[in-house]
């Protein structure tokens, strides 16, 4: 029911928004929410006015101050009790004098309208952090479940916190990724801002894409670790707990507790199996982490794309006004009138146009007798024209249209290419995870696409090597393998290599290559998490 058509006595604390003086109505309530900030729950009129702003003070439209407070209390947004502590006359005592503060109705718009409004204005993040929280809670649930006869306040906080940080981090990635797909839209976009913008725009998409390959990794881990050790008991002691916590009503009995439990038991395994879902797919359905972390790597392409059609805008643009300014500028500096003449042909293409009448007969006879560019139309020899081009403008004769050609096997044959290079990626990234510290030395012979791969990770490890320091890693760019590279010294132990210390060989079908032997651990981060581990 509309709030204008609520019976006579009923709260209305939305009506003021709808109302010609709604900005005086909500500075009024600022005031109020601002108040209650500051623990302040009374106020008075001439305390209301030094808190408004500037122009709600001065503003002549809409009504006074005395009439929008009683409209607020005719509305249950306020209430006005008698003002009765600074009285001293019986004059003063019945001239009227109030003290407001909010109602229950008029607390519950405002928190309704604030909410609104951040909603409206949420920018959301990819929160890297809440993926670390996610995964330390995880770890004590971990702990909890391993014990014979985990605390239940433990229990309970362990999952709740859990809940609230996930809540947190699904609610703000799909604001992040609505907003992105807005910002991706360049149709409104101003060019030199946002190419400013992408640089750091990309450097957090990488950087969160790789926190979720990590972090997400540990966190299916060790939710199917939870899952094996008995998580249902883990939230029976949350349903437990949360129905203990609720006030009894006066017709409660045993069957109604029951059901309470069941209910608050269905609540936890709903979040749990929504939780698992997110980070843990199945062969039907990728897990929602999978589904962001491809939504964030397809972002960073098209964003690229963006800035290349601003460029793009950017150079072909032209201002023909400016180009006709600078060419008068030019004709006025012109030192004769056969200057003049070269510019107007070179600005504006007025040169003989013979060869767009050339055919073969004329090419004959021009081989015998040529023609200078620079001669006058009247001197030169005439031009044999087609007469069907004369009719028609056009040399072609018309029929039938040209045979479409059967491209299919051609886009088989790249097809085809492009699967046998993601297979020789993935066969490359299976040669070289390690699955744990080993010799550079021992990594043997490789073939031709994986040493690409490997001196590729090789490189980045080194260049992002701090100067001085024993151990460096690194993940590559789209976040699918990472590298751990170690010095060693004459040993064999993990400490920063002297001079003359081992040397390691990894022979290729075309050379050898050699240097320093160090310890190194690859991973390949898009592999799925094996299971129990």
């Amino acid at each position: 029911m509309d709030q204008a058509d609520a019976p006579a006595g009923t709260p209305r604390p939305f009506a003021h928004l709808q109302q010609p003086g709604a900005p005086l109505y909500r500075a009024i309530m600022g005031t109020f929410v601002q108040a209650k900030r500051r623990f302040i729950v009374h106020l008075r009129p001439e305390d209301i006015r030094a808190m408004l702003p500037e122009h709600a003070r001065t503003s002549h439209d809409g009504p006074s101050l005395d009439g929008a407070l009683a409209s607020l209390e005719h509305w249950g947004n306020l209430r006005s009790d008698p003002d009765t502590g600074r009285v001293t006359s019986v004059e003063e005592f019945r001239r009227a004098r109030y003290l407001y503060q909010m109602t229950d109705h008029g607390q519950a718009a405002e928190d309704a309208l604030q909410t609104y409004e951040e909603a409206l204005g949420r920018r959301g993040s990819l929160q890297s952090v809440a993926l670390d929280d996610i995964a330390g809670r995880l770890r004590e649930l971990h702990a909890l479940a391993s014990a014979d006869s985990p605390a239940p306040g433990a229990t309970h906080l362990a999952l709740r916190t859990l809940v609230d940080r996930f809540e947190d981090l699904a609610a703000n990635a799909q604001a992040f990724m609505s907003a992105l797909a807005r910002t991706i839209d360049v149709r409104d976009a101003e060019a030199d801002a946002f190419v400013a913008y992408k640089e750091r725009l990309i450097e957090y998409l990488e950087r969160f894409i790789k926190d979720l390959v990590g972090t997400g990794a540990e966190i299916a881990r060790l939710v199917e670790q939870i899952e094996e050790l008995g998580v249902d008991r883990l939230l029976r002691m949350a349903a437990e707990r949360d129905t203990r916590d609720t006030a009894p009503g006066p017709a409660d009995s045993r069957d109604a507790t029951d059901a309470a439990l069941a209910r608050s038991l269905d609540l936890w395994r709903d979040r749990w199996q929504g939780f698992r879902a997110w980070f843990i797919g199945s062969a039907h359905h990728p897990s929602q982490a999978m589904v962001l972390r491809g939504q964030a790597r397809s972002a960073i392409p098209r964003l690229l794309q963006v800035v290349s059609t601003l460029h793009d805008r950017r150079s072909g643009r032209s201002d023909r006004a400016a180009d006709f300014r600078a060419l008068a500028q030019w004709f006025a500096e012109a030192p004769d009138e056969p200057a003049m003449h070269t510019l107007w042909r070179s600005a504006f293409g007025l040169q003989p146009s013979r060869h767009l009448g050339v055919d073969a007969e004329t090419l004959e006879a021009r081989s015998h007798s040529p023609v200078s560019p620079t001669t006058p139309w009247a001197e030169a020899p005439p031009l044999l024209i087609s007469p069907r081009l004369r009719r028609t403008g056009s040399y072609e004769r018309r029929g039938r249209p040209a045979q479409v050609l059967d491209r299919s096997l051609a886009r088989r044959h790249l097809s085809e290419r492009a699967a046998q290079e993601v297979r020789e990626v993935a066969r490359a990234r299976a040669r070289l995870a390690t699955g744990g510290p080993v010799r550079l030395s021992d990594v043997g012979t490789l073939e031709p696409a994986e040493f690409r791969l490997f001196l590729g990770l090789l490189g980045d490890a080194l260049a992002a090597k701090p100067l001085g320091a024993r151990t460096v890693e690194v993940s590559t760019g789209d976040g699918a393998m990472s590298i751990r590279l170690s010095e060693i010294d004459g040993n064999g132990h993990a400490e920063p290599g002297a001079a003359g210390g081992p040397v390691a060989e990894i022979r290729t079908p075309d050379g050898l290559l050699r240097g320093p032997d160090h310890i190194v651990e690859i991973r390949d981060l898009s592999a799925p998490p094996v299971r129990g581990a």
